[in-house]
């Protein structure tokens, strides 16, 4: 990672815990990384819980004065009207939130949203001064028919298409083949497709663009092995699932800096 890159750690919940299970574990992950003496300059931490939870932690982080950052896990490609269901990016700025995952595979997956999808709430996003994590990534078919770079590539130029302005964006890489197949990315691996995603963003959008992108893997992150991903300046954070539920699990996967030095 360069100076000018941030880490950024960034836990997506899913659709886990009610508000006040989400207040709890807030609470618990905030003590743990205070007592650790975190220090949230040299690596951002967000949480993203579900939408029914945001409200509750935004009073929390305000009332504790915490560090920490707020994500939400969608929005909408259209700002207001009737959208039965939907949830507009005006909203969760109201709600004080920085970051919105767009495109997760499991929203590709069971809600059928292709790159046009993607693209339109992206620029949802940028509209309503949020920074959207771009999530992308190739299922095992797309790796044996199209190698490991080609379809994350793809999904991130088309995310960045047509924008007037682009505002500032995060990428994700999360391979969809290692979800529940056994299968995992090595750091090796993580940090070539990370390469390839920065070099198309810069043959696209400039070198100046692609240098400040923060790219992040997610699959199987855990405090083990976390340090491992980031080892390579090419990725520069990580998005987590499952271990960020556990308030221990994440601090210690938030504070990877401590595993670099050994």
């Amino acid at each position: 990672m360069t100076k000018a890159r941030l880490p950024l750690i960034a836990g997506n919940w899913k659709m886990n815990l009610d508000h006040q299970q989400a207040i709890a574990l807030v609470q618990k992950l905030a003590w743990s990384l205070k007592d650790a003496a975190h220090d949230y300059k040299s690596t951002e931490v967000v949480v993203f819980p579900p939408f029914t939870d945001l409200r509750s932690i935004q009073t929390l982080i305000d009332a504790d004065k915490l560090e920490l950052g707020l994500g939400a896990q969608d929005l909408s490609k259209f700002d207001s009207g009737a959208y039965t269901g939907e949830i507009s990016g005006l909203f969760l700025k109201k709600l004080a939130v920085k970051y919105v995952l767009i495109g997760h595979s499991e929203r590709r997956q069971y809600h059928a949203e292709d790159d046009v999808v993607v693209q339109a709430k992206t620029a949802a996003a940028f509209r309503h001064g949020l920074v959207p994590i771009i999530c992308v990534g190739e299922t095992l078919e797309e790796l044996e028919t199209e190698g490991q770079s080609a379809v994350p590539v793809r999904q991130t130029l088309a995310a960045l298409a047509s924008h007037d302005v682009l505002g500032e964006f995060v990428i994700a890489y999360e391979p969809v083949w290692a979800i529940g197949t056994g299968k995992v990315a090595t750091a090796e691996e993580a940090a070539s497709v990370a390469g390839k995603i920065r070099a198309a963003i810069a043959s696209e959008h400039g070198a100046e663009v692609a240098a400040a992108t923060r790219i992040l893997y997610g699959g199987s992150v855990k405090a083990a092995n976390v340090a491992g991903f980031l080892k390579s300046p090419e990725v520069d954070g990580v998005l987590v699932g499952g271990a960020s539920l556990d308030a221990e699990e994440f601090s210690g996967i938030s504070r990877f800096q401590k595993h670099l030095a050994l």
